[in-house]
């Protein structure tokens, strides 16, 4: 094995794993995500920090269709290093509780949808808070996140990490120290694999989700490269305009939920927060 291979070789083993392993666990999220877009509901999917990135890589991105939407927060997502929108300000609040649910107490999940959480640690206040506001809300949470990480204490006031607040865990097998290159002569790996896997399961999820709306006779409007043949320039405009009616109807049926105010749903996440899992 070459150096220069070295680190696509060891994500390869994770990936490998990922596809032996959670095959059920893949299979399940998408069946459900398939019954909430019969439903005309939405797939949302939530992140902070690298978290975002796959997110995003969901929709909108060739192959993506209407339905999924990214619920994503411009103070959780860093564009500078250091200063104002950077690291460090990033870090303490995804860490922070009681600030998700005033992000989401305008965003339209309603009882049925799906929301798909990532984070690599599944220990952040983040991504707990937020699977904790939907879950009061009947939505189907699924953590992505890795099993390792299962062993360590949860500094979250429920007692509770992300993968136990969650409906359905995907496994992304990656180590705790997400860096998966040992070199020699350094004495701290290198080479990132957490945001590479879960980027994969968004894709997995989708590919396999459309499968099962296609064995139903369902197809959705889906993001598309102009190289396809029978697509145009012109194509993604009628996918961004059913994006936005698909958006607008959900909306519409949040409506009452969204008009209860951030107060009342404060305190029915701190509520949730305390059950028994």
């Amino acid at each position: 094995m070459t150096n220069r291979s070295v680190y696509t070789a060891r994500l390869v083993e994770l990936l490998d794993t990922l596809a032996t392993t959670q095959d059920e666990a893949l299979d399940a999220v998408a069946h459900r995500c398939a019954d909430t877009l019969e439903r005309h509901g939405l797939i949302h999917l939530f992140g902070s920090g690298h978290s975002v990135i796959p997110t995003l890589e969901a929709f909108p991105r060739y192959g993506s269709f209407v339905g999924l939407y990214p619920l994503n927060d411009p103070r959780l997502m860093w564009h500078n290093v250091l200063g104002p929108g950077g690291v460090r300000e990033l870090l303490w609040l995804e860490r922070t509780e009681g600030y998700i649910d005033k992000f989401l107490s305008h965003e339209p999940l309603d009882d049925g949808d799906v929301l798909v959480v990532y984070s690599h640690s599944g220990l952040n206040a983040a991504g707990i808070d937020a699977a904790l506001y939907a879950k009061v809300r009947g939505l189907f949470v699924v953590a992505v996140t890795s099993g390792a990480s299962l062993a360590r204490p949860t500094p979250h006031s429920s007692g509770r990490r992300l993968a136990d607040v969650a409906d359905v865990m995907i496994d992304t097998g990656v180590p705790v120290e997400d860096a998966i290159v040992s070199v020699d002569g350094w004495d701290r790996p290198v080479g990132g694999s957490s945001t590479v896997v879960a980027a994969v399961v968004s894709h997995e999820i989708i590919a396999r989700t459309a499968t099962v709306l296609a064995g139903r006779g369902i197809t959705m409007p889906t993001f598309v490269s102009p190289t396809v043949p029978g697509a145009t320039l012109s194509s993604n405009d009628e996918v961004f305009a059913d994006h936005e009616r698909y958006v607008h109807d959900a909306r519409g049926r949040s409506l009452p939920t969204l008009r209860s105010g951030p107060g009342n749903q404060s305190g029915a996440l701190i509520a949730a927060e305390h059950e028994e899992p």
